[in-house]
This record gives structure tokens, C-alpha cells and sequence, in this order.
């Protein structure tokens, strides 16, 4: 597990095994989501290079309209 320390200005540096891994980079915006005592970090992708982020995804057996009241 990698630890990072919080600086008292209240910032961290995400470790550059961590970056590479997921192809982060300087000046990319993050999303922070909350979920009781955790946070979530989101890299934020453009429409580019989310494009066929989901070929071949399965639609079946997802909600839909009929559902809902």
C-alpha cells in the first residue's frame, strides 16, 4: 500500500508509480467523491479519449424507464 502525507496547506502529491500506472498528468482535472470516510479521486477523460471506452459492453439486464414510478 502507498501512503502520501497531507502538507498543511492541505495538498498531497500522487506518487509517480501511481500516475504512470493510470496516465495521469500535470494540469488533468480530478473528480473527488466522497463515500463516508473514503475519497475517490476520478481522472476527469475528454469525449476523445473516452471514445470506445465501452465497446462490447452488454446493454442487457439494465434499468430502464419501466421501472421507474
Amino acid at each position: 500500500m502507498i501512503s502520501v502525507t497531507l502538507s498543511s496547506k492541505y495538498q498531497f502529491a500522487i506518487p509517480k508509480a501511481i500516475r504512470d500506472e493510470l496516465g495521469l498528468y500535470a494540469g488533468q482535472k480530478l473528480a473527488l467523491i466522497t463515500k463516508g470516510s473514503v475519497i475517490e479521486l476520478i481522472p476527469l477523460r475528454s469525449i476523445e479519449k473516452s471514445r470506445g471506452l465501452l465497446k462490447g459492453a452488454n446493454p442487457e439486464g439494465y434499468r430502464d424507464r419501466r421501472d421507474r414510478y
